[in-house]
């Protein structure tokens, strides 16, 4: 089974796609954590498992944590990014 990542980065809006951000600005939220990644990965029907003490490979001076997402191997990642994102957005309301 493969399991999908999903780093903080790709979910934050001061961050441009250069920078790794992968969603569009306007689902993008400020900052978000692994916790709230993983809440929403939750409420999206899927099992996340939060890895707190690795470094997103684009910027290995900072620990930023992941969240996996098992079991997501049918869906493409644009989408789960996507759905997540905006739980996020809406767990910040």
């Amino acid at each position: 089974m493969v399991e999908k990542v999903i780093w903080p980065a790709y979910l934050d809006a001061a961050k441009s796609r250069r920078d790794g951000r992968r969603v569009p600005v306007d689902l993008a939220v400020e900052a978000p954590t692994p916790d709230e990644i993983a809440e929403a990965v939750g409420q999206v029907g899927y099992d996340a498992v939060i890895e707190r003490d690795v470094a997103y490979p684009r910027q290995p001076w900072t620990r930023t944590g992941r969240v996996r997402v098992e079991g997501a191997d049918d869906d493409a990642k644009t989408d789960l990014l996507q759905a997540v994102a905006a739980y996020v957005a809406a767990l910040r309301e």
